[in-house]
């Protein structure tokens, strides 16, 4: 798989992708939205349709990282409530890799390798 990220036109970019934070968000999206789908298969509910909608609010000095992101579930079928809650809970609180990320004390690193001339 290839994704293509950019930066807008104003700072330089070419508006030719999601910015990385976009795709940080939808990533999120993603990972908790196949759990979710997934758990309530199982569950045996009829989902008839979704959607998602998520959104963040980010620092206002650099770095700019987030501050909130809240997920915002929408689901079309004859649904148990409870069942759509433990779904979203379970996927929050144990599922989604993505999300325990963002909670987690990660340690990054940074390599450079010379071009080779």
């Amino acid at each position: 798989h290839e994704l293509l990220m950019d930066a807008n036109k104003d700072i330089g970019g070419e508006d030719k992708g999601p910015r990385p934070t976009e795709a940080l968000l939808a990533a999120i999206g993603g990972c908790t939205g196949i759990d979710v789908i997934m758990i309530l298969e199982k569950m045996q509910q009829p989902v008839e349709d979704y959607y998602m909608e998520i959104s963040g609010q980010r620092n206002e000095e650099q770095p700019r990282f987030f501050t909130d992101i809240h997920v915002k579930y929408v689901f079309v079928g004859d649904l148990d409530e409870a069942k759509v809650k433990r779904a979203v809970e379970l996927s929050s609180t144990k599922y989604c890799g993505v999300m325990h990320s963002l909670k987690a004390n990660i340690t990054t690193s940074v390599e450079i390798i010379p071009a080779k001339k």
